[in-house]
């Protein structure tokens, strides 16, 4: 926890200035397109990994669909995590998040001036109605971070087991499937240290709706499971 308490002082003035902004930018969504809100949280993002002394590598953006709306599916390490991919990614998105989670600080800005979407883990009801809001916007060409892992335990570059339910919105919308790999994201508010931890995004090949066609959400999610892994194999050897 050193690094993110360091970079919450060091920042103060930073964030004084940006989270008033970004509320600001949230109550005025007719001023502020999304690309422009995303922008500015790039920027933030920017801020964060220069004065944190972190490194973000990423490989495989030319996978991503140039059109459209699409789902990226990514293990999940961290408090880092959709930040690694803000600031590899070029277009804007939207993230999922737990609903407690989604309000730490910072967090909580972030999420509102992308867009995002908050689950409630004990509300089956709200899960089913914020998959249906996800389908409709993925048709009109939104895209969205998914952690279909539901969670984290900052136990470093393994898997815990996905829910299928997740994958339901990419079904119902038939948009592209993107395979994301975060590497190393963990040690970057666990380890205690200040020294450079870089953290590498892998956008993996993305997975079109007629690959996925006739299959149930548990065989979609047992397969963007294997890919992960996969790739999570090959680079830690």
């Amino acid at each position: 926890m050193l690094r993110f308490y360091f970079v919450i002082i060091i920042n103060i003035f930073a964030i004084c200035y940006y989270i008033p902004r970004m509320r600001y930018c949230v109550r005025h969504k007719d001023r502020y397109s999304l690309e422009k809100r995303f922008s500015i949280a790039k920027r933030i993002v920017k801020i964060i990994t220069i004065t944190g002394n972190i490194r973000i590598r990423s490989f495989g953006t030319e996978n991503l669909p140039d059109e459209g709306g699409y789902v990226m599916y990514g293990n999940h390490q961290g408090r880092f995590d959709a930040l690694a991919v803000i600031q590899s990614h070029d277009k804007p998105f939207s993230v999922v998040m737990d609903l407690v989670r989604s309000h730490l600080p910072i967090a909580t800005e972030v999420v509102d001036m992308m867009d995002g979407k908050r689950l409630e883990r004990n509300n089956l009801r709200q899960q089913v109605s914020v998959i249906h809001e996800i389908t409709d916007e993925l048709k009109e060409g939104k895209r969205f971070l998914v952690y279909p892992e539901a969670g984290y335990e900052d136990n470093g570059n393994h898997l815990q087991p996905f829910h299928a339910g997740a994958f339901k919105c990419a079904m119902r919308s038939q948009c592209p499937i993107v395979p994301v790999v975060i590497v190393d994201s963990y040690k970057i508010f666990t380890i205690n240290t200040l020294r450079r931890v870089t953290c590498k995004i892998y956008y993996l090949p993305p997975i079109s709706p007629s690959e996925y066609q006739g299959m149930t959400s548990s065989d979609i999610s047992d397969m963007v499971y294997q890919r992960i892994q996969e790739q999570l194999t090959l680079v830690l050897g």
